[in-house]
This record gives C-alpha cells, structure tokens and sequence, in this order.
C-alpha cells in the first residue's frame, strides 16, 4: 500500500487530526501520529478491540480482515491476538521472566547469563557493570542497547532511550499486542555473547501447532540504524525465494553445527501454541542460546514477498475450529 492509500484510510477512521499528525510527522520527522494511536488504543474498552483491530489491519496493509474466517498468516495473527491472548503468553513475552520458564523445560545451560534486573535506572552502577553488556527493557520490543565497549557508552542516549520505553505500554503502540498489556516494565542486563568474525545470526524458528517449519537468519544487524539482512530456510536447510522485512542474504548461509538441537528446542518451546517464532543463537562453539518467544511478529502488519506467502503461511496454522 502507498503512502496515500494510508493517509486516506487513516483519515477515514481517525479524522483529519490523525492525518495532520501523519503529514506532520513525515515534515519535521515527529513521533505525534503514533503518540494519537498509542492514546486512543489505551482508551478504548475490550468490547471495542475487534473494531480497532479490523481499522489499524486496513490501514497498515490496505486489506480488509476477515476476523471470523481468516486465512493468511497476518490474519491469523489478528485473530491469535483478540481469541487467544494468555496469562502464559504474558509470562513468556515478558524478557525476564520467560527465563525461569525456559531454564524448566530446557535447562539453565541454554540461557545468556544474567547480569542483573533492575526496577529503573537509578538502582543501575555502571561501574560494577562487565566492559561489555546488552541492555533491554524487560516489557516491549526494540528496546536494547548493545554495548561492546562501556568505556564509549553515551549515558546520556542510555537515559533517554530508557526513559522513554519504561512508561510505554506496547499493548497500545499500534497493533493492540495485548499479551504485553500487564508486563511490570524492568531493565535487563545480560551478559554480551559474540562470535568470531562478527557472525552472531540471529535464527528465528517459525512454529506452527508445535512443529517447526521455516528458519529465517538474520545477520549483519545494525539495531541503531534498523538495517540487517536475512535469508529463509527450511528446516532441512534448504534456502527458500521468499524473504520479509531485509535484504536478501546472496549465496549460501553456512548451516549450523547444531541445526537439528536446534529445531527440537524450539518444537519443545512451541508445543504448547498456534503459532511462536522461537529465536535462537548459535556460538562458534556449537553452543546454543535462547533469544526470547514471539507471538506476534510485526503485529501481523509484515509485507511478504512475494505476497503469496502470506496464504501458503497462514495455511500451516491451525486454528481451532471453533475460531474459524
């Protein structure tokens, strides 16, 4: 969808005070249009959320969503968010207590050490912190701070990043996510892994009813900058044509040590769901570390190219019958 298809039908639904944001925003480089949904999100009563969901799902992808037959994948995440949102969910897109969670079901082994969790970031000393170190707000998503260097940490932006994400509640950012509505915000310090190389992929298991299906490998990853590229794969390790959100890796991806380990702890991760992207790192040593669960990638707004992907995605998700 261009940008004037989402002007018109954000005006349609929001009035011409949304779409003034809209335009203001893409003049001055603002935040004010996210700032208007954020508020009428948090507003609105539960009874209301089908309705908000079906006007946001228009105006992000230009389709109309069918909430009581939906076949694609984005759909389907629609329908996962009002039909299926749990107090596990919560627990489990929570960045700090998914931990005790998955130490239960796969081990303590698997998890990035902890360096410390903290209420705000007054209880925070950076200098007990390691020289190296991730930050990450506990309750929403991009929230991280990835620091290789402490000596060149600009505490400032750290401030100002922080202070901003902690009074977010990302149930009402956009897409009403509302697994993160009741997540008590923390600050999370873990400790920092890498590989050789600059290598550390990032591999984001796509389950459906439990069983693992697609890989999609993220790399070359500038969070500051928002770019990376990526490449997908079946869990045979075969490269697939489709690809979402990055550029395209060329050539082939080197296959993991432990591909197989990894796709039996992402199926006993995802057992108990529809659907769950398990995200998964692998050290040059062949160890392998938990990244974190989500259940809704890209609030189901994600451009899949080619766009058929969509369908043939949504058709691996099994809904229960009485849903559809």
């Amino acid at each position: 969808m261009n940008k004037l298809e989402k002007i018109y039908y954000a005006t349609k639904y929001w009035g011409l005070e949304y779409c003034y944001y809209i335009l203001y925003d893409r003049i001055f480089h603002t935040d004010s249009a996210n700032k208007f949904m954020y508020n009428y999100n948090s507003k609105i009563s539960s009874d209301q959320y089908e309705i908000q969901l079906k006007k946001i799902y228009h105006m992000e992808t230009g389709k109309k969503l069918d909430i009581n037959n939906p076949r694609s994948f984005n759909e389907k995440i629609q329908w996962l968010k009002l039909h299926d949102t749990t107090l596990l969910k919560t627990k489990l897109t929570d960045k700090y207590m998914v931990r005790e969670w998955v130490e239960k079901k796969i081990g303590e082994s698997y998890l990035i050490p902890l360096v410390g969790v903290f209420n705000s970031l007054e209880e925070l000393d950076i200098d007990r912190l390691p020289e190296k170190f991730v930050l990450k707000a506990n309750h929403g998503s991009g929230c991280n701070m990835i620091v290789n260097d402490k000596k060149k940490l600009d505490w400032t932006e750290v401030e100002k990043n922080f202070s901003k994400w902690m009074l977010i509640n990302f149930a009402w950012v956009q897409g009403l996510e509302l697994q993160y509505k009741d997540i008590k915000p923390l600050i999370v310090v873990e400790q920092y892994i890498e590989n050789g190389g600059n290598n550390l992929f990032d591999y984001k298991i796509y389950c459906f009813n439990g069983k693992a299906k697609y890989i999609q490998v993220i790399g070359n990853r500038d969070i500051k900058n928002h770019t990376a590229k990526e490449a997908f794969y079946s869990v045979d390790w075969e490269k697939q044509d489709f690809t979402l959100t990055y550029p395209r890796y060329e050539g082939e991806n080197v296959k993991p040590k432990n591909l197989q380990k990894m796709i039996e702890i992402a199926e006993e991760l995802a057992k108990e769901f529809i659907y769950v992207r398990v995200d998964l790192y692998e050290l040059d040593d062949g160890t392998i570390k938990f990244g974190e669960m989500t259940f809704t990638p890209a609030s189901g707004f994600d451009i899949w190219k080619p766009e058929e992907m969509d369908i043939i995605l949504g058709e691996m998700m099994e809904l229960p019958t009485s849903g559809n």
